[in-house]
């Protein structure tokens, strides 16, 4: 008799998502046994919860039989009382799924873009440095189907475009060090995959706190969306960030292709170019060229290139757009100048 269909679905999903990490490493078939470096080492990231740790478990699963080393690292946002502890706790629960590196790493939270978006930033800040630190091919994260709907959501509030709307990635970070192998799968399959391997799990109180938005979103928006427009529309949200995710993609690629074709000599952006751009090509084309001189991403909203595209398609002989990261875009001439001021 097989798995529990909600077991073999989590294994399934994580064996797809570690397929080529083997041959990433040099793992290559005909070399000699004594030859071969060490088995790649993957690390989930956990916080205890039931969809992390359904993810650990099936990595502890499918890592031997993939010829990989499984281990995981839990973050200590330090938000709450005795966080230090429960930390401790998925560290022996990890260990006794045979886990092996297994840490807990304190984190200081910080205020910048709120207390969400600070305590990811301060998360995966902590995730790159234990991945770096051990060593690791690849770090694991337990995002669901449900988690991709609300990530969809926030984005289509934020009114930011496409690429708002994209989601989250399956594969990210740098050199694809992040994987998550979930996005497919929806919480409650997580959720059961653990009850029926009697692993225990932790319900972090912030995830029912209305103060949180993504919260909010979970307990109250989700659930009105559904009961006006039925049960699909998780399943429904999470298609339109794949789809989403490849328009944007082909827009990026087409946008890096024709910043080459309006740059002049100097290096600077020639209007009449930019101008004979479709609309979603050129403010990809503006983002970039904003990036490249010292904007931040994550401060660059789309009203900012709005602005800038204003200095293309609306010219009025106005001033020049105050970027940040003291980044100024001005336009002199037929060309449109951005470098820090």
């Amino acid at each position: 008799m097989g798995p529990h269909p909600a077991v073999a679905a989590i294994r399934l999903a994580v064996r797809r998502a570690l397929h080529d990490i083997l041959d990433d490493h040099g793992r290559t078939p005909g070399r000699a046994p004594d030859e071969r470096p060490p088995s790649p080492l993957v690390l989930a990231a956990c916080s205890g919860g039931a969809d992390s740790m359904a993810l650990a478990s099936a990595l502890a699963f499918e890592a031997p039989r993939l010829g990989l080393r499984a281990g995981g690292v839990t973050v200590d946002h330090g938000l709450q009382a005795g966080s230090d502890q429960r930390a401790a706790d998925v560290v022996l629960r990890l260990r006794e799924l045979g886990l092996d590196p297994v840490e807990s790493v304190a984190v200081s939270v910080g205020r910048d873009g709120g207390p969400e978006a600070a305590a990811r930033d301060a998360r995966y800040a902590a995730l790159d440095a234990a991945a770096e630190r051990h060593g690791a091919a690849a770090v694991l994260l337990g995002h669901t189907r449900d988690d991709q709907a609300e990530t969809v959501l926030l984005g289509l509030a934020r009114g930011s475009g496409i690429r708002s709307l994209s989601g989250m990635a399956a594969v990210s970070g740098a050199g694809g060090r992040y994987r998550r192998p979930f996005l497919q799968l929806d919480r409650q399959t997580a959720r059961k995959a653990c009850m029926v391997q009697s692993l225990s799990v932790w319900d972090d109180p912030h995830n029912a706190d209305p103060a949180y938005t993504r919260s909010r979103l979970r307990h109250e928006g989700l659930p009105a969306l559904e009961k006006a427009l039925g049960k699909g529309v998780v399943g429904a949200l999470a298609r339109t960030a794949q789809l989403s995710r490849d328009d944007a993609d082909a827009l990026d690629a087409w946008a890096g292709r024709a910043a080459a074709g309006v740059r002049d000599a100097d290096g600077h952006l020639e209007c009449a170019g930019l101008r004979a751009l479709p609309p979603a090509v050129r403010r990809r084309v503006l983002r970039r060229a904003a990036i490249e001189a010292g904007a931040p991403a994550g401060s660059l909203f789309a009203r900012h290139i709005e602005e800038v595209d204003r200095l293309i398609t609306g010219w009025r002989g106005q001033g020049a757009i105050n970027l940040p990261g003291r980044v100024v875009a001005r336009r002199q001439g037929g060309r449109l100048v951005i470098r820090q001021g």
